[in-house]
């Protein structure tokens, strides 16, 4: 597979990078380039090692040397919109981008996060309108979602994150919705994850249950959200983790115990890539086939 993209590299092959440290474990350039050779378009991927204080150097240049364009990973979603002309609203929410596109000399930003998490949902049917969320998490990959999820229809979001020095991030998070996203008449409250009571009652009035934190991903694979003393879990409740390695999490495997939905984070992942290579390439990522040749079918 990997020959026949390496034939294509000629003199109008189009550039994409990733821009992110530590890079090394990323998936992005593979899945990427594997869609290019797949649909038979003229564009290669690459990973730089870019942290902030390259960043804007690094921008700059891909810029002028006329980049289709870039993803953007930590540390450097949020120093990227300094250097950006424009944001899309997924962008400009989140207050993050992780994907830019140069559309003729204008540089772009995007947040395809989120909207991948919340396309993962519609695909699996899920109806979002007018439904309540409780979330667990408010670092990387839970703001997005949550900034994204108040776009999409939802009534309520209740956010639930540990008592610790990152609970200001969740603090902000909820103001944030509250009186900057008003337009969106989603009502957004916040909990200490030590809670017990009240994640019982949130969940209970909740159509999903989202898992926004790492907790559960290996080395932590032993470990859940939901410890054994939490009855919340229901048939008629959909619970989704951003976790996908391993790709059945322990909470995942609670919840098909108790009858619930489990989505995975595989899904979010495929997507936010899908949405960000169409808004690249303009064409659709063959998201069965890639997830099929990358994961095989030990879904």
């Amino acid at each position: 597979m990997s020959n026949v993209h390496e034939k294509n590299i000629d003199g109008k092959t189009k550039l994409v990078g990733l821009l992110a440290t530590p890079i090394g474990h990323s998936l992005s350039p593979r899945m990427h380039n594997l869609a290019y050779t797949l649909t038979d378009l003229n564009y290669a991927y690459l990973a730089f090692e870019v942290g902030n204080d390259e960043l804007e150097a690094t921008v700059k240049g891909l810029k002028a040397a006329g980049a289709a364009g870039f993803n953007v990973s930590m540390p450097n979603k949020m120093k990227v919109l300094e250097f950006l002309d424009e944001l899309d609203d997924s962008a400009k929410y989140a207050r993050a981008s992780n994907t830019v596109v140069n559309r003729d000399g204008k540089l772009i930003g995007y947040n395809t996060d989120g909207q991948g998490y919340v396309k993962n949902l519609l695909e699996h049917g899920v109806k979002l309108e007018g439904k309540k969320v409780t979330l667990v998490g408010s670092g990387g990959a839970a703001t997005p979602i949550a900034i994204q999820l108040v776009q999409s229809g939802i009534s309520e979001i209740s956010i639930f994150a540990r008592n610790d020095a990152f609970f200001v991030q969740a603090e902000e998070n909820v103001d944030y919705i509250n009186k900057e996203m008003k337009q969106f008449g989603v009502k957004a409250n916040l909990f200490p994850l030590e809670d017990k009571d009240a994640f019982r009652r949130e969940v209970a009035e909740s159509a999903i249950l989202a898992n926004g934190t790492s907790l559960g991903m290996k080395p932590l694979d032993h470990l859940s959200i939901i410890d054994d003393t939490l009855d919340v879990l229901r048939t008629d409740l959909v619970v989704t983790d951003v976790v996908y390695n391993p790709q059945k999490s322990k909470l995942l495997a609670q919840a098909e115990e108790a009858g619930a939905t489990a989505i995975n984070g595989l899904g979010m992942m495929l997507w936010q890539g899908a949405l960000g290579f169409k808004l690249f390439t303009g064409v659709d990522m063959p998201v069965e086939q890639v997830k099929e040749i990358l994961f095989g079918d030990n879904q």
